[in-house]
């Protein structure tokens, strides 16, 4: 998702070819979140294993497909290596297994079908938006999941295998008043369903894993999980909905985009970013009733609009500077 290929991928064409192999899966899992690291990878798996052993699969199996159909095409050995065609496929993945159903034979296929997809996507997507300077960031994802989700309906085995849908952006009705248990909860959720898990533990994984890759990138998760708990009580959201991290997931995502990956890191762009994170919370239950007749799943579309208008903004923002 990010553009930082450190120091880790820099000697993979010195290693045995399956720990290769294994550094870029783990590589396109930590992607999803910016970074380019395989112990940030391990922690990411650990946590979706945590959460059900079928997720931490699904989530290894889109990565490793992406990464090698971009391989099969041909593609930038140095951007592949990094993980930067693997984090599109770990979502995909993932998306069938939590709304289809993970343990239904066609969702392992179709999961690994738009894997593949995701990637000739994501180069499509970059090649357009390359005269603007600006990424395809999880819009390949957002695509193919909401193109298979509402397709699914109509493909019996897949509709068969549908689970309950358990990231909805956001419930109709609740109440409004956040609990302290809601409060604790969201703060690490928001984290959590940037791959569709609520649980807490879960996402504490996630972010012990960002912390591990960057200080930097903790801090930025972590004000940005705690601005989308602010924006969504300010604005009186359910309180179910957000100890569920169904509003703020977005939002931590474009806190981390705006500060530190895309933007060079300082007190102008830490708060460009967190303006940026209320925007997308508020967003997300928007885009969640636009997409209603498509199954109602918001995906990463609130991150990812979010995102690109701030990106296209910043020419015209004298104190901004990209990285």
């Amino acid at each position: 998702m990010g553009l930082q290929q450190g120091g880790e991928s820099a000697s993979v064409a010195t290693r045995p070819i399956s720990a290769r192999v294994v550094a870029e899966v783990l590589r396109g899992v930590a992607q999803v979140d910016f970074m380019p690291s395989v112990v940030c990878g391990l922690f990411f798996v650990a946590a979706l294993f945590a959460a059900d052993w079928r997720y931490g699969l699904y989530g290894l199996l889109g990565s490793a497909v992406s990464t090698a159909v971009a391989y099969g095409l041909g593609l930038d050995r140095e951007t592949v290596g990094a993980g930067l065609h693997g984090y599109n496929g770990c979502l995909v993945a993932l998306s069938c297994a939590v709304f289809l159903g993970a343990g239904h034979p066609a969702t392992v296929a179709v999961a690994a079908l738009g894997s593949a997809v995701a990637v000739v996507v994501t180069v499509g997507l970059g090649a357009l938006l390359a005269t603007w300077r600006l990424p395809a960031l999880t819009a390949p994802f957002c695509l193919v999941a909401t193109a298979v989700t509402a397709a699914a309906p109509g493909f019996r085995r897949l509709w068969q295998g549908a689970g309950a849908p358990a990231a909805l952006p956001v419930p109709a009705a609740g109440p409004t008043g956040l609990s302290w248990d809601q409060l604790w909860h969201g703060f690490f959720a928001n984290i959590g369903q940037i791959f569709f898990m609520p649980q807490w533990y879960v996402g504490l994984l996630f972010l012990a894993g960002l912390f591990a890759a960057s200080r930097l990138a903790g801090l930025m998760a972590c004000a940005g999980s705690a601005t989308g708990l602010l924006t969504a009580w300010v604005f009186g959201a359910p309180g179910e909905a957000v100890g569920q991290g169904l509003l703020g997931y977005s939002g931590v995502l474009v806190a981390l985009a705006l500060c530190g990956v895309f933007l060079a890191p300082d007190a102008w762009s830490a708060a460009y970013a967190l303006v940026g994170a209320a925007g997308a919370t508020v967003l997300t239950p928007a885009l969640g009733a636009a997409s209603a007749p498509f199954g109602g799943h918001a995906f990463t579309w609130p991150f990812v609009l979010t995102t690109l208008l701030f990106l296209a903004a910043v020419p015209a923002v004298p104190r901004l500077r990209r990285t």
